[in-house]
């Protein structure tokens, strides 16, 4: 069974789920995939505690506080390769960026392969299901572009100000595969 709450954020409503105790999602409503990863049966239940450890990490994110990832049991469910980007992303300082290329090679220096592809990162980034906590809004374009946020491109840059991001030089593109 998968548990759900809804909260309401400065981004707008939230839903986060949970099974066995672990978080396995977090979507901004209506962002692109929502619900994607979920396939058996729901229930709002705002009693169990992965949901609520959750939510006070949110609360404390948004009102300016940098909670740890490490605090929170997460379980996002995807292949191996996208779980290794996911976890590459909760490396990422709050406050910080990095372009997908950047992630494709440290992938590849730890795997020892010559390269792997940043569209194959930016796809693994874009099917993150435990957004926000998860930061894959850290995540830009060599150029400097703010693209593939599955929230929107808007709330990606409201996230990065809210962090403190120095965010001279990122641009909206005009176009991009999640605005």
């Amino acid at each position: 069974m998968i548990y759900t709450m809804r909260c309401i954020s400065p981004l707008g409503e939230l839903l986060l789920a949970e099974r066995d105790g672990a978080l396995i999602g977090l979507w901004i409503q209506g962002q692109k995939y929502f619900l994607a990863s979920l396939r058996e049966e729901m229930c709002e239940n705002t009693d169990r505690p992965a949901l609520n450890a959750a939510r006070s990490w949110l609360d404390a994110y948004f009102a300016g506080e940098r909670p740890e990832i490490n605090k929170l049991t997460l379980a996002p469910e995807g292949s191996e390769f996208r779980r290794a980007v996911w976890k590459k992303l909760c490396g990422i300082p709050c406050g910080e960026t990095r372009t997908y290329g950047a992630i494709a090679r440290e992938l590849a220096n730890e795997r020892g392969y010559e390269s792997f592809s940043a569209q194959a990162v930016g796809g693994a980034v874009g099917h993150n299901p435990i957004s926000i906590i998860i930061p894959c809004h850290r995540v830009v374009g060599a150029d400097g572009s703010l693209t593939g946020y599955a929230g929107g491109v808007e709330r990606k840059l409201w996230l990065l100000q809210h962090e403190g991001a120095d965010v001279t030089g990122l641009f909206v593109p005009k176009k991009s595969t999640a605005l």
